[in-house]
C-alpha cells in the first residue's frame, strides 16, 4: 500500500511547500514589491480562500474524471501557478497568480485523501491519511525552513521556482506509481454541500475552520512575533509536526479521534499563549516551536477520520469541505493576524491566535459528544 500512496504524499509536500513558505518570505517579498508585511502577507490569504471557494466548485466540475487523472490536472495547474509567480513583475500580479497555484491545490489534496482512503484497509486508514497529509507537514519541516533560508540567500522568486520543481516531481511520482482508484463522487454542486445539512459534519468543518484560524493567526506572521533566527524555529515546527501527524495517525486508530483532538486543541492553545515566552532565548524557542508543531499536527488525522466516519458514502466531498473549511480559516487568520498586528502590535497577534484556539476548544468540548458504548447483549434465562 506505502509505494502507492508516497506520490501523494509528495504531491502534498509540494503544495505544502508552495502554500506555507510565504509566512518565511515576507521580508524579501515585501522589500522587492515595496509593500508593507502585512500586505505581502495577504498573499498567503488569497491563496487559502480561492483555495476554499474553488475547492468544491473544481471538484463537481472533475467529477467525471478518473481519480489519477485529476491528480495530474491539479499538480499540473499548481506548476502553471508557480510558474507565473516566479515571473509576476508587480504586486497584483503575483496575487493573482497566487490564485491559480490555489486552484491546483485545492483539486490535489481532497482527492490524495481520498485516493488514500480507497487504497486502505478501515483499520490502516489513520495511518494511510497520516501519510499522505505527512507530505504537508513534512514540507513545514524541510521545505518551508529551506526556501526561507534560500529566499533570504537567492531572493523569494528563486524559493518559488523550487516550489516549480517539487510539483513536477510529484507530477512524474503519480504518474509512474499511483493507480486509478474508485472513489464515489458526484457532478452535482447541490449534492457537494448536502452534507452541511448534517450537524455531526458542520460541528467537525467548525472546529477545523477555528482550529486553523488559531494556529494561522500566529504562523503567518511568525516573523513579526519571533525575534530569532527564523529558518530554526520554522524547522523545530515542522520535526514536530511530522511526529505529531504520524504519532496522530496511530493513536487515532488505538484511541478514537475525540481525545484526539481535545488533546491537540487545548494543549496547541497553550503553546499560542506562551510565544512571549519563547522569544526569550533559541533554545526555548525551538523546543517550544516542536511542541507546537507536534501537537498542531496531532489533530489532522483525527479530523479527517472523523469527517470520513460522518459521511462513509461521500467521502471524497467530506474531504472535500474539510479541505475549504482548514483554508477558510487561514484566510481568517491572516485578516485576523494582519489586523492585529497593524494596530496592536505582537501582543494583539497572540492575544488573538490564544482566544481562537480556547474558542475552538470550548466549541468541540460542547459539540463533540463521546460515542456511547455499546449496550451489553442480555442472555435469556434458562
Amino acid at each position: 500500500m506505502s509505494s502507492r500512496l508516497y506520490p501523494l504524499a509528495a504531491g502534498n509536500f509540494a503544495v505544502g511547500t508552495g502554500m506555507f513558505v510565504t509566512a518565511g518570505l515576507l521580508p524579501p517579498i515585501s522589500a522587492e514589491l515595496h509593500v508593507s508585511p502585512s500586505a505581502a502577507g495577504q498573499l498567503m490569504t488569497v491563496f487559502a480562500l480561492a483555495y476554499a471557494v474553488l475547492s468544491p466548485l473544481l471538484a463537481a466540475l472533475t467529477a467525471r474524471l478518473s481519480r489519477r487523472r485529476v491528480l495530474l490536472l491539479a499538480l499540473g495547474v499548481f506548476v502553471l501557478g508557480n510558474t507565473l509567480t516566479a515571473l509576476a513583475p508587480t504586486y497584483e500580479l503575483v496575487m493573482a497568480t497566487r490564485v491559480v497555484a490555489a486552484a491546483g491545490a485545492a483539486m490535489f489534496t481532497p482527492t490524495a485523501s481520498g485516493v488514500a482512503t480507497a487504497l486502505s484497509t478501515p483499520e490502516r486508514r489513520g495511518r494511510a491519511l497520516a501519510l499522505v497529509m505527512g507530505g504537508l507537514t513534512v514540507s513545514s519541516a524541510i521545505g518551508v525552513p529551506l526556501g526561507t533560508w534560500l529566499g533570504g540567500v537567492s531572493g523569494w522568486r528563486t524559493t518559488i521556482w523550487l516550489v516549480v520543481v517539487l510539483g513536477v516531481a510529484g507530477f512524474a511520482g503519480v504518474a509512474a506509481l499511483v493507480p486509478d482508484a474508485r472513489v464515489p463522487t458526484t457532478g452535482r454542486l447541490s449534492e457537494r454541500f448536502a452534507p452541511l445539512a448534517d450537524r455531526r459534519v458542520l460541528a467537525v468543518l467548525t472546529t477545523q475552520l477555528l482550529m486553523f484560524t488559531a494556529a494561522f493567526t500566529a504562523y503567518t506572521y511568525i516573523g513579526s512575533l519571533i525575534d530569532l533566527p527564523l529558518p530554526a524555529v520554522l524547522w523545530a515546527w515542522g520535526i514536530g509536526g511530522i511526529v505529531g501527524n504520524q504519532l496522530g495517525g496511530r493513536f487515532t486508530d488505538a484511541y478514537g479521534p475525540r481525545r484526539m483532538v481535545l488533546a491537540g486543541l487545548g494543549a496547541g492553545t497553550l503553546c499560542l499563549a506562551l510565544i512571549p515566552v519563547a522569544n526569550l532565548a533559541l533554545p526555548i524557542a525551538l523546543a517550544w516551536a516542536f511542541l507546537w508543531g507536534a501537537l498542531g499536527w496531532l489533530t489532522a488525522p483525527a479530523q479527517q477520520y472523523r469527517t470520513v466516519a460522518a459521511v462513509p458514502d461521500n467521502v471524497p466531498i467530506g474531504l472535500g469541505l474539510l479541505s475549504s473549511a482548514q483554508y477558510l480559516g487561514l484566510f481568517v487568520a491572516g485578516l485576523a493576524g494582519g489586523g492585529a498586528l497593524g494596530w496592536y502590535g505582537r501582543a494583539g497577534v497572540v492575544a488573538v491566535a490564544a482566544g481562537m484556539g480556547l474558542l475552538a476548544l470550548l466549541f468541540t468540548l460542547l459539540t463533540y459528544r463521546p460515542e456511547p458504548a455499546p449496550s451489553p447483549q442480555r442472555v435469556p434465562a434458562g
